[in-house]
C-alpha cells in the first residue's frame, strides 16, 4: 500500500490548494453564515469547480468524469477542510457517486454526467436517529404493485433541502435496498436544518412514496455492499477535510503564538506551550498517515478498506477535536470570540466528528 503522492495527485493539490484558498476562503462561509442563504454554499463556487474537473473526481471518464481516485478525492477535501468550504461536494460527489457507479450502467449513464456538470445534487438518506447507527435501520420499502412504498423518517441527510435527487437506504423483504427517488416527490417532506457549523442537512418524512423497480439502485435486497462502500468513502473523505481543517488552527495558533506577548515576552517562548505544540503536531502527523493509509485502501483494495477507513475517522475525530481545542484555549478569551476563525473551525470539527460515526463508533467496528 503505497502512501506517497503520484506527479498528478501532487499537481492537484497544488491547484486546489490556490483554487480554495482564493475562491473560497473562511471569509465566504462567514458571508453565507451571516446571510442566512437559502442553499447554504455558493453556487459560483460549485460552478468552478466542475470547470477545475474537481465535481468529477470519482465519476469515470466515459461519463465525462477525471476518475482519479479516492486519494484525489481525499486530496481536495484537505483544501476544503484547510478553508471550511461549503459546497456539495461530499453528498453529490463523493456519496452519490460512488453510489451510482456499484449500482451499474442504468443509473450511471442518466446522473453522473450530470454531477460532473453540477447541474444535478444528490443527498444521500441513511441515518434516522442521533447517531449513526445503520445497522438498525427502521425505514421501510414495502411491495406495492410494480413497485414500492418507501416509508419511515431520515436525519442528517447532508444537502438534503438542495438536492434534485434522494439516495435512500430501506429495508426490504429480505434484505437493504437503496432506492433514488426525486426531491419532488409525492409524499416526501422535507425541512431545512441548521447545524451548528452553518453547514445544512435536513430532516425527512416519507409517507407512502411510490417509487418503480427502475429506482432500485442495484437489486433488491442486496444494497448493503454498496452502502457500506459508500459510507466507507463518505467517512474516509471526511477524515481528509478534518485533516485539513486540523492542519490550519495549528498553523493558525502557532502564528498567534509567536506574536502575542505576556508578561514581556512572545508567549511561543514558553517551553509549556512549545510542549503542547509539539504535541499536537505529531499528533496531526500520525492522523495523516492514517488517512492516507484508508484512501489508499479504497483506491487499491476497497473490500478490505473498512478498518482502515474506521481507523482514519476514529483517529481524526480525536485528533481534530484536539487541535480545535488546544487552539481555542491557546489563544486565550480571544479564542472564544466570533472574531477569530478558530471556533469556526472548532464547530466544522465538532460536525464532521458525528457525520457517519464518530470516535466511539469506528473504535467498535474495529474491534469486531
Amino acid at each position: 500500500m503505497g502512501l506517497l503522492l503520484t506527479d498528478d495527485e501532487k499537481m492537484l493539490q497544488e491547484s486546489a490548494e490556490g483554487f480554495f484558498a482564493d475562491k473560497s476562503p473562511v471569509s465566504q462561509l462567514r458571508a453565507l453564515r451571516d446571510e442566512r442563504d437559502a442553499t447554504g454554499f455558493s453556487a459560483q463556487l460549485w460552478a468552478e469547480m466542475a470547470e477545475m474537473g474537481f465535481t468529477g473526481v470519482l465519476v469515470p471518464e466515459d461519463q465525462d468524469g477525471v476518475d482519479m481516485g479516492f486519494m484525489a478525492a481525499g486530496l481536495l477535501a484537505e483544501q476544503m477542510g484547510r478553508n471550511l468550504s461549503s459546497s456539495p461536494f461530499l453528498s453529490t460527489s463523493v456519496l452519490a457517486a460512488t453510489a451510482l457507479k456499484y449500482a451499474g450502467t442504468t443509473h450511471a449513464q442518466k446522473f453522473l454526467a450530470e454531477i460532473v456538470s453540477g447541474k444535478t445534487l444528490i443527498a444521500l438518506a441513511v441515518d434516522e436517529g442521533g447517531k449513526h447507527n445503520p445497522a438498525n435501520m427502521q425505514f421501510t420499502a414495502s411491495p406495492a404493485g410494480n413497485g414500492f412504498k418507501l416509508n419511515g423518517k431520515k436525519s442528517m441527510v447532508v444537502d438534503g433541502h438542495v438536492a434534485d435527487q434522494i439516495i435512500v437506504a430501506a429495508k426490504t423483504e429480505n434484505g437493504l435496498t437503496l432506492f433514488i427517488v426525486p426531491a419532488n416527490a409525492d409524499g416526501l417532506q422535507t425541512e431545512r436544518t441548521i447545524m451548528v457549523d452553518s453547514r445544512n442537512a435536513a430532516r425527512m418524512v416519507f409517507d407512502d412514496v411510490e417509487v418503480t423497480g427502475a429506482q432500485v439502485l442495484g437489486e433488491v435486497d442486496k444494497g448493503a455492499d454498496i452502502l457500506n462502500a459508500v459510507l466507507n468513502a463518505g467517512r474516509a473523505v471526511l477524515a481528509a477535510e478534518m485533516l485539513g481543517a486540523s492542519a490550519q488552527v495549528f498553523e493558525l495558533t502557532n502564528e498567534y503564538l509567536k506574536e502575542r506577548k505576556q508578561f514581556g515576552r512572545i508567549i511561543g517562548e514558553f517551553q509549556a506551550l512549545q510542549h503542547r505544540m509539539a504535541h499536537l503536531y505529531c499528533e496531526i502527523e500520525l492522523a495523516r498517515t492514517s488517512v492516507l493509509a484508508a484512501l489508499s485502501a479504497l483506491d487499491n483494495n476497497p473490500k478490505s478498506a473498512g478498518s482502515f477507513v474506521s481507523m482514519a475517522k476514529a483517529k481524526l475525530g480525536s485528533v481534530a477535536k484536539l487541535a480545535a481545542l488546544e487552539s481555542v484555549q491557546l489563544h486565550g478569551g480571544m479564542g472564544m470570540t466570533d472574531e477569530l476563525d478558530v471556533g469556526l473551525y472548532l464547530k466544522r470539527i465538532r460536525v464532521a466528528q458525528e457525520l457517519f460515526g464518530d470516535s466511539a463508533y469506528h473504535i467498535e467496528q474495529i474491534s469486531k
